[in-house]
């Protein structure tokens, strides 16, 4: 009954293809982005994951296994951000890296490079990084986009090989 249940709410659920599926999730993933590295607005980061998001990172292991444990990190960092000497980063999506496919009833899974920006208090930005990232995103009946699954690797000083 559940698996009938859960084939019902997909087959409702209308995937955009194309180029307006490549917008939206373009449009998705820099509001997430700006809201995580220059907001520290708690319920808006909230809105943008799906209760179980999963997290994964190349250095960092598993970093969250749901919407609640992430944002509490990301409430940690908020606070840590508040002090004038604090280290700032800012993360800037490479184009031309940006894939985009549909997964039917569910949403989209995105893929692509991106840079990483850090300063400490009001100093110079400098490029500090780059990695690659793979992202499941899941399409609500609500019409929002919100992050399910994330793998995060091959992260590099900048620089680096």
């Amino acid at each position: 009954m559940l698996a009938f249940l859960a084939l019902a709410v997909a087959a409702t659920i209308q995937v955009p293809t194309g180029p307006a599926l490549t917008q939206a999730i373009a449009a998705r993933d820099a509001a997430l982005f700006h809201t995580f590295f220059e907001e520290c607005d708690l319920a808006k980061m909230t809105g943008f994951l799906a209760p179980d998001l999963e997290f994964y990172h190349d250095r960092g292991g598993k970093v969250a296994g749901s919407a609640q444990a992430f944002v509490d990190v990301y409430a940690t960092q908020c606070e840590a951000r508040k002090k004038p000497d604090a280290f700032r980063s800012r993360r800037e999506l490479v184009a031309d890296s940006l894939y985009v496919d549909p997964i039917p009833g569910f949403g989209a899974v995105e893929e692509g490079d991106h840079l990483f920006y850090e300063r400490q208090g009001d100093g110079p930005e400098k490029l500090t990084g780059k990695a690659h990232f793979v992202q499941l995103w899941q399409l609500g009946a609500d019409g929002v986009w919100r992050l399910s699954r994330v793998l995060s690797y091959k992260h590099q000083a900048a620089g680096g090989g």
